[in-house]
């Protein structure tokens, strides 16, 4: 199947996002979950760099747009059924807004693991 065809299958949710799941293309780590809307993958591809959809804010975001710690884009994977994508790409800093390589530092118990 060919790009464009993939873009018109995919499957946002009511809202019009699509999960994207982040993972360091290095490591294999999961460095975050964010959501997508069909503006923010399209200039996640045209610019190589990941952009969200924030839901809180309700707007367009450049990962890193105020932190300087962006995701440069290696891959862009879809699940089989076209609802969710997996984003594996190269950080240039910590992920997460608290510092942490990944956003996933913590464990059911409360516990924090491993700070970056």
């Amino acid at each position: 199947m060919k790009k464009d065809e993939v873009l018109n299958n995919l499957i946002f949710d009511d809202k019009g996002l699509i999960p994207a799941i982040i993972q360091d293309a290095d490591t294999g780590e999961v460095l975050m979950l964010g959501y997508m809307n069909k503006e923010s993958l399209y200039r996640t591809l045209k610019s190589g760099e990941v952009w969200f959809y924030s839901r809180n804010r309700q707007e367009l975001w450049h990962k890193g747009e105020t932190s300087g710690n962006k995701i440069k884009v290696k891959n862009i994977k879809y699940n089989c059924e076209y609802n969710s994508l997996l984003v594996t790409g190269y950080p240039t800093g910590p992920v997460c807004h608290t510092g942490n390589k990944t956003c996933f530092y913590r464990d059911l118990s409360g516990n924090d693991l491993k700070k970056c």
